[in-house]
């Protein structure tokens, strides 16, 4: 049998241990979390430029790693990166991408003939989602349930098409095209009026009859 002053300590523990999971607020402790994964490939260099028959190693490459958008690429060659830049960038912009201007760390080989692409990838998933730890129905200690927010951060690890925006989202663009801005709605107010099926999807039958 515990002394009174060891129960008097022991309270507090034995409540927290009895709220675990618990969330009084309508802000979901379930977050996309974001890594990155830096994949390389070391290719012979020559004169400045890439040996023969690296070129093609390095369209294989690119291919077997289905470059996307989002994807960072950049040639580490212990230097300012120029070897081969040319011949790495002009592969790169078959994807749509383009070369960054400083490599991450990845421990090159000190081989002064190698040059080293390194492909910087970023991904997003919530961890712990699904969570059924905490019931979903009425509770005494009103808190939201523990799968509250899944969805939502789920799908938005999902769909956002560069993860690395979610850690520190992309600047906007210096200069706006007001015709851009204003594409939108000039063609809603040149549209023709909804009676006459202007702003309306029409639905018809095959078998002659009055649309519907």
């Amino acid at each position: 049998m515990f002394p009174r002053p060891a129960l008097a300590l022991l309270a507090p523990a034995l409540l927290l241990a009895g709220c675990a999971g618990y969330n009084g607020g309508l802000d979901s402790v379930h977050q996309p979390v974001v890594s990155r994964q830096d994949l390389t490939l070391d290719l012979q260099a020559e004169g400045g430029h890439l040996a023969p028959g690296e070129d093609k190693r390095l369209a294989e490459w690119m291919g077997a790693m289905n470059l996307h958008y989002g994807d960072r690429l950049a040639i580490d060659d212990g230097g300012d990166g120029a070897t081969a830049r040319a011949e790495v960038a002009a592969a790169a912009g078959r994807y749509g991408l383009m070369l960054a201007d400083r490599a991450p760390a990845t421990g090159r080989p000190s081989d002064s003939g190698m040059v080293r692409v390194v492909l910087t990838r970023a991904s997003a998933a919530v961890p712990g989602c699904p969570d059924y730890s905490h019931p979903s129905g009425m509770t005494a200690d009103a808190s939201t349930s523990s799968n509250f927010g899944c969805a939502t951060a789920s799908n938005l690890a999902a769909m956002v098409a560069d993860p690395a925006d979610l850690v520190r989202g992309a600047p906007g663009a210096p200069t706006a095209d007001p015709q851009t801005m204003t594409k939108a709605i000039g063609a809603y107010r040149a549209a023709m009026p909804s009676g006459g099926g202007g702003t309306t999807v029409k639905s018809e039958t095959t078998s002659g009859s009055a649309p519907k």
